[in-house]
């Protein structure tokens, strides 16, 4: 099935484009083993951590529809505001780390167009250690009403596959849906000089919904 076609759960969540390589081998696997588990007690002992596997996986991939704030400067992701460091040039940086229990579907921080995405190899540790610098990434750049705004999506230990959902000349919406990080990892924003920012080091983030600028 292909990920457009992921149909939507109970309550209005439904399940992340780019889950299906993880999640469908896993919920099959799950299924085949309940089904067997009922004539053999080998199968019965195979069920029990296979679908708790295939319930974690659908706990992870899930995409759940927001109400999005007003603001000229949304979250990006659901996490923790990890750091938040001023850049010389002027811009500050919001470091928002993603633990494997957030959701992980990110979102446009602001209306405009989407001028450039770029690819760039890494390494994988920790999305939480500063050696994370050189981590696999996907460089964002938007053209909004704020001017440049850059996004980068950071790969973690286990995350070593960030699936961007829109290419170069898109223009979006303020938080729609533009890519996933599969498993652990961060995403940094960068605020323009002059834009104040509105949250602090270990506060929790939601995509679309925490507004990351002061007025």
């Amino acid at each position: 099935m292909p990920d457009s076609q992921i149909p939507a759960t109970r309550g209005g969540v439904r399940l992340a484009r780019g889950a299906s390589p993880w999640l469908l081998p896993t919920v099959a696997t799950a299924a085949l083993s309940l089904a067997r588990a009922r004539k053999s007690g080998r199968w019965a002992a195979v069920a029990v951590p296979t679908t708790a596997l295939a319930a974690g996986m659908l706990w992870f991939f899930r995409d759940p529809e927001r109400e999005i704030t007003q603001g000229r400067v949304i979250s990006p992701a659901d996490g923790v505001v990890q750091s938040i460091m001023p850049w010389k040039d002027g811009r500050t940086r919001v470091a928002i780390f993603m633990s494997p229990l957030n959701v992980h579907v990110n979102r446009a921080p602001l209306a405009g167009t989407v001028t450039s995405v770029e690819h760039i190899p890494g390494g994988f540790v920790p999305a939480f250690n500063k050696e994370s610098e050189n981590n696999e990434r996907v460089v964002w750049h938007f053209d909004t009403e704020l001017g440049d705004i850059e996004m980068v999506q950071i790969a973690g230990a286990v995350a070593r596959r960030i699936v961007p959902y829109i290419p170069q000349g898109t223009k979006v919406e303020q938080g729609e849906r533009i890519g996933l990080i599969r498993f652990g990892s961060r995403v940094d924003i960068y605020l323009p000089e002059g834009v104040d920012v509105a949250v602090e080091v270990g506060q929790a983030t939601t995509a679309g919904v925490t507004r990351i600028d002061r007025s």
